[in-house]
């Protein structure tokens, strides 16, 4: 079991560190501490069902649709370049909404419908759960215990970014350091779109 478990977690687990939209959004919502539980849950949970999907064999429908690699690409990149252009005008401006303390509570709604967006409409959620890790597993002798370890290492990460993030508090506290993960974003963002594009 542990054969198949630990590369799971290990592999989903490096997936889900790479800095994107998804993971910013839940670093801001974690130093703002506003509705936490209920946005790691949500990355988690829809980490777990598309990972269980791709353990199970989903991630075929990419060799038997010929339209869904295309599709799921040109699409994806349009998501990430708005996404990446919306940062970078956020870094340019500095300040305008990005300040932990001092903000207009988001409502829990609007919070759930942005990450429901930011985590469903990125083609790369897709390719690495779906595809990869779906790919992947079919490698090892126990596809369940590899699911597991995988959808676990999200629960770990995201738990721990969420309320991890008070820690940075006092670095997040000045609008630079806003600006600069804002710049970072948009510039990741953009990379990956190209990326795809270029595939």
């Amino acid at each position: 079991m542990l054969t198949s478990f630990l590369p799971g977690f290990a592999l989903s687990l490096t997936l889900i560190m790479a800095i994107g939209a998804q993971n910013a959004f839940v670093l801001r919502q974690g130093l703002r501490r506003e509705h936490v539980l209920v946005v790691v849950l949500v990355c988690a949970t829809s980490d777990a069902i598309l990972i269980t999907a791709g353990v199970a064999g989903f991630g075929a429908l990419a060799e038997a649709a010929p339209w869904f690699g295309p599709l799921m690409r040109y699409g994806g990149a349009a998501f990430l370049l708005w996404y990446g252009w919306r940062n970078a005008v956020s870094a340019w401006r500095g300040g305008e909404g990005l300040e932990a303390e001092g903000q207009a509570t988001r409502s829990l709604g609007k919070a759930v419908l942005t990450l429901l967006a930011l985590t469903w409409l990125n083609p790369h959620v897709y390719l690495d759960t779906l595809v990869l890790l779906g790919s992947i597993s079919a490698q090892y002798p126990d596809r369940l215990s590899f699911g597991i370890g995988a959808a676990l290492a999200s629960f770990v990460f995201f738990f721990a970014l969420g309320y991890g993030a008070r820690l940075l508090a006092p670095l997040f506290a000045k609008p630079r350091s806003w600006q600069i993960l804002d710049a970072v974003i948009a510039v990741t963002m953009w990379g990956i779109a190209i990326k795809l594009l270029a595939m």
